[in-house]
């Protein structure tokens, strides 16, 4: 059983990758990776949830944030994986997907191990007096690189799947296509996750649960037909 003291070994094996020559070396479980995304997400988490400070009622944000971002990242995990199993099952590919789930999870893992290493840029760039906006786009660009750098992760875990079988190349893609779909849309339910100190602390947005995708369609129209607030 990982505990929390066995966090960082386990942190260190997602990102280096299983040692050649180590099969007697147990490999982590499903379950050790999900809380790896568990506890550094909420780290990150509550990072972000920082801005604005965290006395009074901001305080909340933090717990807000921190709850929120490992959630968000679980459950569009986890609403993703159903319509990928089906599908691996209609390309031959059943055999393998519990070698699939592994490799999506030590991505995911991989992902907010990073993310929590950028907390203290974010901290940092928070104390400077940074703005809201100013700080949308901070946290935007350490998910950004976060996401990038998962993707060399992706690509190592995936590769043996992909020699023995090319077919996986082709359901790669669409695993990202689907869960870039749900996640957008989750991230869209959740919000905010830094929070406008100029506004009440509140754990959702007024018209969260909207879809993300017909507000910016909307919005979309709306410039092309003039109708856009000025």
């Amino acid at each position: 059983m990982t505990t929390l003291v066995d966090l960082p070994r386990l942190a260190d094996r997602v990102l280096r990758g299983e040692p050649a020559g180590r099969a007697s070396r147990p490999r982590a479980t499903l379950a050790a990776l999900a809380l790896l995304v568990l506890i550094h997400g909420l780290c990150y988490g509550a990072a972000m949830g920082t801005f604005g400070g965290f006395t009074g009622e901001r305080i909340w944000q933090v717990v807000y944030s921190a709850v929120k971002l490992p959630f968000m990242l679980l459950a569009t995990f986890a609403i993703s994986l159903p319509s990928f199993f089906v599908l691996n099952t209609l390309f031959g590919l059943r055999d393998d997907f519990t070698r699939v789930i592994r490799a999506l999870l030590v991505t995911q893992a991989g992902l907010t191990v990073i993310l929590a290493s950028l907390g203290p840029f974010t901290l940092f760039l928070y104390v400077q007096g940074i703005g809201y906006q100013q700080a949308l786009v901070a946290n935007g660009v350490m998910f950004a690189v976060s996401s990038a750098s998962a993707q060399i992760l992706l690509a190592r875990e995936y590769e043996p799947l992909i020699r023995a079988n090319p077919r996986h190349r082709t359901l790669l893609k669409v695993w990202l296509v689907v869960y870039v779909f749900v996640g957008i849309q989750m991230g869209w339910i959740l919000r905010p996750f830094l929070g406008d100190p100029q506004q009440p602390v509140q754990f959702f947005r007024e018209g969260s649960f909207t879809n993300a995708y017909m507000v910016v369609i909307e919005l979309a129209w709306n410039v092309l037909t003039g109708q856009a607030r000025r």
